[in-house]
C-alpha cells in the first residue's frame, strides 16, 4: 500500500523545555494600553498584567477618625478617670468616622469614655496620642506602589484602587483568536473552546473567535491563535498543514501528555498554538505551553500559588515526558487519579494537578508534592 503523503506524521516529540525556550526567545510583549478602572470597564482588565507601576496618591491625604467619638488633644486630658473626669477642651470637638481631625487634635476619644452633662463633656479616661485615628498616608503613600509592573490584576486591587481614587491604569492585555480547525461538530470539542476561552480570560486575554483556523492565521490584528483540534493523524485532521501553509511549523509532537500530538508555530511573528481536541489534553496543553505563552505576551509570568501535600501511592512516568496528573487533597494528602489519557470522572472529582517533570520517572509514595488549582 502507497504511503498518504497528507497524513500529518509526528516525526519525534520536541522537549517542552525547547518550547518554552522559543517562546522566550522569538515571543514579545504586546504594546501596552491604559485602561480605565470604571465598573464597567474592570471585567476587562481582570487578570491582565500590569506595564508600569500603581502609584497611589497620600491616602489618606490628612488624619482622619477610625470610629464615632470626641476629637481630642490626648495631652489635655492624660489625668482623666473614672473618679477624676475632665472636661474636654475647647479643641474637642464631636467626629464621625472618616471626618478629618482639627488640627489641634490627635486621638478620637470613644463615646463610652465620655459622659455628657447638658452642654458639658468630661473624659473618664485617659487616651493615648493617635488612637482612634488613621494617619496621613496610613493607608498608601506615593512612595510604596499598590501593585508592581508584571503582576496581575485582581479583583481585590481594583476595590483597593478605587478607594485610592485612582481612575485608570497601565496594562498588557494579549489579543487572541481562538478558532476550531475543524468541521466536526463534537461536545468533546465544545467543551475544550469553552475551557480555552475561559482559560485565557481569566489570564487577562482579549479572547475573540474566527469561523476557521486559516481565518484566524489571517487575522492582522491579533496577537496570537489557538487553533483547537485536528492536529493528529486522523482523515479530517489538518491543523498542522494550514500552518505549514501560512507560516512555519516548529514542533509537531511536544513531549507532554496528555496533548502530545499539539503544534506550535508561527505565521510571520505570531505565535500559534495548535491544541488536541481532547478535553483533558487542551487543559494540559493550556497548563503547560499556553499559559506561559500569554504570560510573556503580557510581560507577565504564570502565577502559580501551589499547596503542598503528601502523595498517598506513588506515580510513575516516562523519563522524557512532562506530565498533568489530577489529584484530590484531603486533610493534607494527595490522590492521584490517573496518567496519560484523563478521563472525565477523573477531572471532575480531581481538586487539582500536580506536575511531573520530564527527567522525572515518578514520585514515591509520601512524597512532598506542589498541588496546583485547576484554572
Amino acid at each position: 500500500m502507497t504511503a498518504d503523503s497528507t497524513i500529518q506524521r509526528i516525526a519525534r516529540l520536541t522537549p517542552l523545555n525547547a518550547i518554552l525556550a522559543l517562546i522566550q526567545a522569538r515571543v514579545a510583549a504586546v504594546t501596552s494600553r491604559r485602561t480605565p478602572l470604571s465598573q464597567g470597564l474592570s471585567a476587562r482588565a481582570l487578570g491582565a498584567v500590569l506595564a508600569e507601576d500603581v502609584q497611589p496618591p497620600q491616602c489618606p491625604p490628612h488624619p482622619i477618625a477610625l470610629r464615632d467619638g470626641f476629637a481630642v488633644a490626648a495631652a489635655e486630658i492624660a489625668d482623666a478617670g473614672p473618679y477624676a473626669p475632665l472636661p474636654l477642651g475647647l479643641t474637642a470637638c464631636r467626629i464621625d468616622v472618616g471626618g478629618a481631625l482639627p488640627g489641634e487634635t490627635d486621638a478620637v476619644m470613644p463615646l463610652d469614655s465620655i459622659t455628657l452633662r447638658g452642654d458639658r463633656a468630661d473624659a473618664t479616661a485617659p487616651i493615648a496620642p493617635g488612637e482612634g485615628v488613621l494617619a496621613s498616608g496610613a493607608d498608601a503613600t506615593p512612595a510604596v506602589a499598590l501593585r508592581r509592573a508584571g503582576e496581575r490584576l485582581r479583583a481585590l486591587d481594583f476595590a483597593a484602587m478605587a478607594a485610592a481614587g485612582i481612575a485608570e491604569v497601565t496594562i498588557r492585555s494579549p489579543r487572541l483568536t481562538l478558532a476550531r480547525a475543524t468541521a466536526a461538530r463534537a461536545p468533546v470539542l465544545d467543551a475544550a473552546r469553552a475551557t480555552l476561552i475561559h482559560c485565557a480570560a481569566n489570564a487577562g486575554c482579549a479572547v475573540s473567535e474566527a469561523s476557521s483556523l486559516a481565518e484566524a492565521m489571517s487575522d492582522g490584528q491579533c496577537d496570537a491563535v489557538i487553533g483547537i483540534g485536528g492536529t493528529g493523524s486522523g482523515r479530517r485532521d489538518d491543523a498542522v498543514q494550514e500552518l505549514t501553509r501560512r507560516g512555519r511549523v516548529e514542533a509537531h509532537g511536544i513531549a507532554i501528555c496528555p496533548g502530545e500530538t499539539a503544534a506550535f508555530g508561527f505565521v510571520g511573528e505570531r505565535p500559534v498554538l495548535l491544541v488536541p481536541g481532547r478535553l483533558d489534553a487542551a487543559l494540559a496543553v493550556w497548563l503547560l505551553i499556553g499559559r506561559p505563552l500569554v504570560a510573556t505576551l503580557a510581560g507577565g509570568s504564570v502565577g502559580d500559588l501551589p499547596m503542598t501535600a503528601s502523595l498517598r501511592r506513588k506515580v510513575t512516568s516516562t523519563i522524557g515526558m512532562t506530565e498533568v496528573i489530577p489529584v484530590t487533597c484531603r486533610d493534607g494528602i494527595a490522590e492521584p487519579l490517573g496518567s496519560g489519557y484523563l478521563s472525565l470522572t477523573a477531572l471532575a472529582r480531581s481538586d487539582g494537578w500536580i506536575l511531573l517533570p520530564a527527567e522525572s520517572e515518578g514520585f514515591a509514595a509520601g512524597s512532598e508534592v506542589a498541588v496546583s488549582q485547576w484554572p
